[in-house]
């Protein structure tokens, strides 16, 4: 994929009912914006294969809601992700907005992690980035921030 392709979303087992325009326009500024015009892939899938991909790649036998995996290619994309709808739609509910809105916070999250943030090690750095750009792409509460308040 080309640096300044942009993102490739790819509706492998995603619903006809979800607003792809609209995911896709968010991708494509997440893309611009959040990584400098670096493209990457994002898989939106089911829940069963969310499980196989976390099991096969990271060794954890559960359902997750987004995976990153980082791949700096020679045509400067950041690599790729995969994204539940299932979990996505379930978590829209949760927090009462639109699916598409979930899969844009689900995204941003994911692309930080391709940028190189690690919310895990990093003091706080990625959950500040993360809030940033939620509020300047104008997506509610992420995903840092919601696991700080269980």
């Amino acid at each position: 994929m080309d640096a300044d392709s942009g993102p490739l979303v790819i509706f492998a087992r995603a619903p006809r009912s979800l607003r792809r325009r609209r995911i896709r326009m968010m991708a494509a500024r997440i893309s611009r914006e959040v990584a400098a015009g670096h493209g990457f892939c994002c898989r939106l899938t089911n829940d069963a294969e969310m499980r196989r991909l976390n099991r096969d790649f990271l060794g954890h036998d559960f359902i997750t809601d987004v995976l990153s995996f980082p791949c700096v290619t020679a045509d400067g994309g950041l690599g790729d992700l995969a994204i539940s709808w299932e979990r996505a739609r379930d978590q829209a509910r949760q927090f009462g907005h639109p699916v598409e809105t979930e899969i844009g916070v689900l995204m941003l999250h994911g692309v930080l992690h391709l940028r190189g943030y690690d919310h895990e090690s990093d003091r706080g750095r990625m959950s500040r980035a993360e809030r940033r750009w939620r509020e300047k792409l104008g997506l509610p509460t992420g995903l840092i921030e919601r696991n700080r308040s269980k």
